[in-house]
């Protein structure tokens, strides 16, 4: 088990911004590739940005188009996703999750997942 936690949700204005965190407590995440999903009320869960597990590789959905930047710190034990010029459309609980390192694509795959963080934009 990688119990993840996620914080840094809340409300803001369209076009401001936010940072999300996501720490594992008691185990390392540097091992691990790295992942943000999103849901919003009615919809699937959705991919929004995936970090390796050294950091090389990224990889984004293609709604953040250059708004979002994940990273990670695995020194801190932690990774970030930072979202500039939010929309209302990107309001939803997003989710940190984890898989051990692969070298498949970081858009699937996940199977450690935290309890989510709520984002709201308003218009």
């Amino acid at each position: 088990q990688v119990p993840l936690v996620e914080s840094g949700g809340g409300l803001v204005q369209a076009g401001g911004s936010l940072r999300l965190s996501c720490v594992a407590s008691g185990r390392t995440l540097s091992s691990y590739d790295m992942g943000w999903f999103r849901q919003a009320p009615g919809k699937g869960r959705e991919f929004v940005a995936g970090i390796s597990w050294s950091g090389e590789r990224t990889n984004y959905g293609d709604f953040v188009k250059g708004r979002f930047t994940i990273g990670r710190d695995n020194a801190k034990n932690t990774v970030h996703l930072q979202m500039n010029s939010l929309k209302p459309e990107d309001a939803a609980v997003y989710y940190c999750a984890a898989r051990t390192n692969q070298r498949n694509p970081l858009n699937s795959g996940y199977y450690f997942w935290g309890q989510g963080t709520q984002v709201t934009v308003s218009s």
